[in-house]
Formats: C-alpha cells, structure tokens, sequence
C-alpha cells in the first residue's frame, strides 16, 4: 500500500475503535444508571430495612454482572474486529506486492524475450548481407541456434508457469530410463556447456523412474540454467544421478554465490528474487525454481538446498 493509503486506513481504524469504545463506555454508564434508579425505586416502595437492603444487593450484583457483560463482549467484539483489520490489510499488502512483482514479471519477460529475438534477428541479417567464409556462417548460424534454443526455454517456462496457477498442469506417468532422459536433456539444451567441460555428467547408467516425460525435463533445464545464471566467478556445474537405497539422486552442484539459509524455502515462490545485491541484477524471470518446485510436488519427489564447498549450492532432489 502507498502511504497515503496506509495513512487514511489507519485514521479510519483508530475512529472506529474509539467510536466503539466510547458507545461501551455510554452503554455501562447507562446500565448504571438503570440499577441505581431500580435502587432508588426498591428504597421508597418498601418500610422492611431487611427488605430493602436484599433488594439493592440483588441488584447491585446484577449491575456488576451487567458490567462484566457488556464489557466481555464488547473486548471480544474487538478483538475480532482487530483480527479482521489485521487480516485484511495483511492481504491488501500482499495483492499489491503480487501486483508489483507481476509488473516486474512482465517487463523481465519482455527483456528476456527481445534480447534473443534481436540477437537472432542481428545473425540473420548478417547471413543475408555479407557473403561470408563457410566457418563464419557455421558460427552465426549456431548462434543464431542458440538464442533460439533460449527463446524456447523462455516461452516454455511462461506457459508452464501459466498452467501451475490455474491449476491445468496434470502428469501422466510412464517407465522412464532417467540416465537417459537426463543426459539428453542437458545435451540438447546446453551443448556449448557440455563441450566446454562447463558442466561435468556423472550420470549412473539405466537409472529408472515412473514419471512424466515431458515434465520431468524442466527440472533439469531449470535447475542447470539456474546453476550457471549465479555462477558469477566461475562456471562449474557438476550434474550427478546415482542410486542410493534402491532410491535415484541427483544433485546439482554449482560454485557460484550461493543462497542464504533464511531464503532457502523462499527462493521457490513465483517471482522471488534473492535480496542479495549481486543476484538481483542478474537476468531472470523469478519462474524457474517455482516450477521446479511445482513438478516435484506434482512427482512427490522431494528437493532441498544444500550448501556446496567451499562456495555455492547443491540442489538435491530425491525420486
């Protein structure tokens, strides 16, 4: 909320308490004012002392228990009204930061998406104008390939992240060999990594798994692409699928900035962005891990965050 907003609804809560506790006020007063006059009254309609004096008992104790009344229902009222307050404004508080971070959401996807759109644009145009040596082609030609590639992973992330909140995404699970669809999910989609010896496989043979194979991929992509989009320094992305008690496990390892321990269960909400400086200024849409997140639980696999050493982190994950 702004604080102009905060500002009109905090005035506006205070006038409503005071005003709420000033009719309590005027309600026991009038209550009082009631029994004394029943008082007065049972004094002048009888000549019995004895009488007389039952009577103002009767009734004083039934003005204080008026008293306690009025007033254990009114702080009960109160309390409730607070505890709604609180909650409402809690949730106008949250709709607007879902709102800013959906804003903030759009205009990352539009960088993300024109930045591969403009550099393939740019190969092409160059292919089309010079005539170049058939090794130069190759390389505007793969570039071209990989910004391509990351369109696909960018539109991919979007449309799953779509489904997820409204609730379309459903698995159809199949025997699946995970070495394999492991491997080549990480080939298909980071070659250059792979070639470069970037990202190090150490993927245990015939591993498998009852799951969705369409799915399942985007964990890998994710995670990996999430791995090296925080590898500030250097680059070393360790890839490892092996049975552990009749159970596969595969971590991926990166030596990059790491993830703080109070943000560990957070960094899987959609549109989260680390509080970390450095992070921040990094490119991404705040989607990956929450779909990561999604397809695991859609799996009932389990995923935690380990701290890797000396530096970074290991996402671990438990079929």
């Amino acid at each position: 909320m702004t604080k102009r907003t905060t500002f009109i609804f905090s005035i506006l809560v205070g006038y409503i308490v005071l005003q709420f506790l000033w009719w309590e006020i005027l309600l026991v007063r009038q209550s009082n004012a009631i029994i004394t006059l029943k008082q007065n009254i049972a004094a002048l309609s009888s000549t019995d002392d004895s009488i007389i004096l039952r009577d103002i008992e009767l009734l004083q104790q039934k003005k204080i228990k008026q008293v306690y009344m009025i007033v254990g229902e009114g702080t009960v009222f109160l309390l409730i009204m607070l505890f709604g307050i609180y909650k409402v404004r809690k949730s106008i508080k949250r709709e607007a930061e879902l709102a800013n971070q959906k804003s903030n959401f759009i205009l990352s996807v539009s960088h993300e998406l024109k930045t591969p759109i403009a550099a393939t644009k740019l190969q092409l145009q160059t292919l089309l104008k010079h005539e170049l040596e058939r090794d130069k082609q190759k390389e505007l030609l793969n570039n071209a390939l990989t910004e391509t590639v990351r369109l696909h992973k960018l539109v991919d992330n979007v449309l799953m992240a779509n489904q997820i909140e409204n609730n379309n995404l459903s698995i159809q699970k199949e025997n699946l060999n995970l070495s394999d669809l492991l491997e080549n999910t990480i080939k298909r989609y980071f070659s250059d990594q792979v070639e470069k010896n970037t990202i190090a496989l150490n993927i245990e043979p015939d591993v498998f798994y009852s799951g969705d194979k369409e799915l399942l991929p985007s964990i890998f992509i994710n995670l990996v692409e999430n791995a090296i989009k925080y590898s500030f320094n250097v680059i070393m992305v360790d890839v490892s699928l092996k049975t552990i008690n009749h159970t596969p496990v595969l971590e991926i390892k990166d030596q990059g900035c790491g993830i703080l321990a109070e943000e560990k269960n957070t960094v899987f909400e959609k549109f989260f962005r680390s509080g970390n400086e450095n992070t921040r200024k990094t490119k991404g849409t705040g989607i990956g891990l929450f779909i990561v997140k999604s397809v695991c639980d859609l799996h009932n696999i389990n995923i935690k965050i380990l701290d890797n050493q000396p530096t970074g982190s290991v996402f671990q994950i438990q079929f």
